[in-house]
This record gives structure tokens, C-alpha cells and sequence, in this order.
């Protein structure tokens, strides 16, 4: 099977061209070994890119346990590169996802801005603040400081596995450093569902902390730093508290392609 690997931030993905139908998609071992980093070819994710009627294609998501997950946000933007660099679409893309519809450009040094989801409210927890972007994610603001030491896993994982949030399938967690200076960035790391660990980045992720500090005063476009790189996110904040246009931008890299004995 051919493959091509890209990564976004840090958040990196199997990507299979897929619109022959060919892959054998209920095969959820087959998708575990594929991102396992010591027996396979190592990954967050593996994503099938589809053709479907009306769209220019259709992006499936696997978390890296094996099992079709809900909206990545990295990996929609190395999507959209993945069907840039195949010729699927030239600047402009229009595909379907998990989570509906998304809208999505590319330029010339690669950088994608890629449509999220309306969102229409946030909850306050006792873990921090609750919200979905297309995956659900916990959002907590830490001291400044302290984000560096944080145990990430083990906080994570305890939110994660919780019972606020098991009857929801669980969530993402986020923890979050505001800047110290006005306008440079928010520091995050973040404990991701599925591979069961913190990843480099997460867009969704990221979408869900620049909306969460809008409350806190963050102003649109909300520039982010994560482990494995700088993204930024642009929306507009209504009245009723509900985000529209909200876009998530960064940079989206080929890595390499190869063939793997199935």
C-alpha cells in the first residue's frame, strides 16, 4: 500500500489516497499498527482521503487507538495538502469531515486556513472550561509559569477518564498560559483522546483555547504556540456568545511517501 506522511505542528498523519475505495476501512488493527511508531510507520492518526458527490473530497479520521474519531483540525489542513499536492483541488478546497462541511485554503509556502465550525456556547466546569469545536475539549488556564512542569499526561488522563465526562465519550484536555505580554502568544499543551497522550498540537484543540480566551480578553486572530509549532486563530464573537467564521490557520507539511507490506 502506498502511503504519504504529513504533519502540522508536530501533529503528524498516515495519509492513504483513497478514492478507489481500496483500503480496508473496518480494519481497526490494521489502523493501530499502521500508527504504531515502533511496528509501523508512526502517526497521531491515519486519514483516508475519499472521493464523494458534491465535495472535492471527503477526509475520514482514525485516532491512532485504530477507531474513526470526530473533527482533527491539523489534520483537515494536511488533508487539504495531501489533495493540493494529488491535484484534487488547486487553491481552494471544499470537503466533508466528521463534523459537516468545511471550507479551506492553501497558498504557496503551504500554510492552510481551514473553516471550523460555528460554536455556540462554553460550559464552566470544575476541570475548566467545556466546549466543542468540532471534537469535545476541556480548556484550563494555568498561573504563569507553571505550563513547562505541568504534568500533562497525568492531569489529562485523570479529565479524560473522568466521570464528568464518560457518558460523553470522553474529552480532550487543554492547559493553557496566557501571554505575558499583550500579543504574543498562548502557550498550550495539550492531552489528546484516542492517542491517549499529549500530542505536539492539536487544532481543534487550539481552536477551542483562542475561544476560550476570547472571554479573557483574547482578540481575534489569537495567535497560539504549541510544542511542535505557532498557529493562529481568527473568528467573529457575537453578543448571544456564539463564535462564526472561526478559521484555523498554520502550516501543513508533506514529510515523505513510501509502501508498506499490508
Amino acid at each position: 500500500m502506498r502511503f504519504h506522511k504529513y504533519q502540522g505542528t508536530g501533529n503528524d498523519f498516515v495519509m492513504i489516497d483513497d478514492r478507489q475505495r481500496t483500503f480496508p476501512a473496518a480494519d481497526n488493527a490494521l489502523v493501530r499498527r499502521l500508527c504504531d511508531r515502533r511496528r509501523g510507520i508512526g502517526a497521531d492518526g491515519l486519514i483516508l482521503l475519499r472521493t464523494l458527490p458534491e465535495y472535492d473530497f471527503e477526509m475520514v479520521y482514525y485516532n491512532a487507538d485504530g477507531y474513526v474519531g470526530s473533527m482533527c483540525g491539523n489534520g483537515g489542513r494536511c488533508t487539504v495538502a495531501f489533495a493540493h499536492r494529488l491535484g484534487v483541488i488547486q487553491s481552494q478546497a471544499n470537503f466533508l469531515a466528521a463534523d459537516g462541511p468545511h471550507e479551506a485554503s492553501i497558498d504557496d509556502n503551504g500554510t492552510v486556513r481551514l473553516r471550523m465550525i460555528d460554536v455556540a456556547g462554553q460550559q464552566d466546569t470544575p476541570d475548566g472550561v467545556f466546549l466543542n469545536t468540532g471534537s469535545p475539549h476541556v480548556v484550563r488556564f494555568l498561573p504563569n509559569s507553571t505550563l513547562a512542569e505541568y504534568n500533562v499526561y497525568a492531569e489529562g488522563r485523570a479529565v479524560r477518564f473522568g466521570d464528568a465526562f464518560r457518558e460523553r465519550g470522553g474529552t480532550n484536555v487543554n492547559f493553557v498560559e496566557a501571554p505575558v505580554i499583550e500579543g504574543q502568544p498562548w502557550q498550550v499543551r495539550t492531552y489528546e483522546r484516542g492517542v491517549e497522550d499529549e500530542t505536539y498540537s492539536c487544532g481543534t484543540g487550539v481552536t477551542a483555547v483562542a475561544l476560550a480566551a476570547a472571554r479573557r480578553g483574547a482578540v481575534s486572530p489569537v495567535p497560539l504556540r504549541t510544542i511542535g509549532g505557532d498557529l493562529s486563530v481568527s473568528f467573529e464573537l457575537h453578543p448571544d456568545g456564539t463564535f462564526t467564521n472561526v478559521y484555523l490557520n498554520g502550516p501543513a507539511e508533506f514529510v515523505f511517501e513510501g509502501d508498506i507490506a499490508l
